[in-house]
């Protein structure tokens, strides 16, 4: 019984750890660098790992929707293993979990934004000459 525990208690550790534990081959920039870093990279494709739901509400122009889940299935419809990808998402779990399964897959340039990219404010984004696309959905 003790030993079931202990495997249990390790398994739980694991778990946390691979979850937590930064991702190497993940670069973070900061909410004010990521526009810029689009702007100037061709290739960059704009990833939003978020629910349908919550992409329709609120998402920036030009971004490619594909939810987590969906993500190791349907990738090679939108992406390509040469295109720089930033990751757009509501946590730093979901940018590590889409991190681990684009590198699977082959990509080598990942990036994502340190914070919640949804907090910019109205003066950053009419700074930068952008405009979030936002629908009246009230929950």
């Amino acid at each position: 019984m003790i030993t079931l525990l202990y495997i249990l208690a390790g398994a739980v550790i694991l778990w946390v750890l691979r979850v937590y534990w930064p991702v190497p081959w993940l670069r973070y920039v900061q909410g004010h660098e990521w526009l810029d870093a689009a702007r100037n990279n061709l290739n960059m494709k704009i990833l939003d790992v978020r629910d349908a739901f919550d992409y329709q509400e609120r998402h920036f122009p030009g971004s490619i929707n594909i939810s987590l889940g969906r993500l190791p299935y349907v990738w090679h419809q939108e992406l390509s293993t040469r295109d720089d990808v930033l990751i757009l998402s509501a946590s730093r779990y979901q940018s590590n979990k889409a991190a681990r399964i684009l590198h699977k897959r082959g990509f080598r340039q990942l990036h994502a934004i340190r914070g919640n990219f949804l907090q910019l404010t109205c003066k950053e984004e009419n700074k930068n000459g952008s405009e979030f696309i936002e629908h009246g959905y009230n929950h």
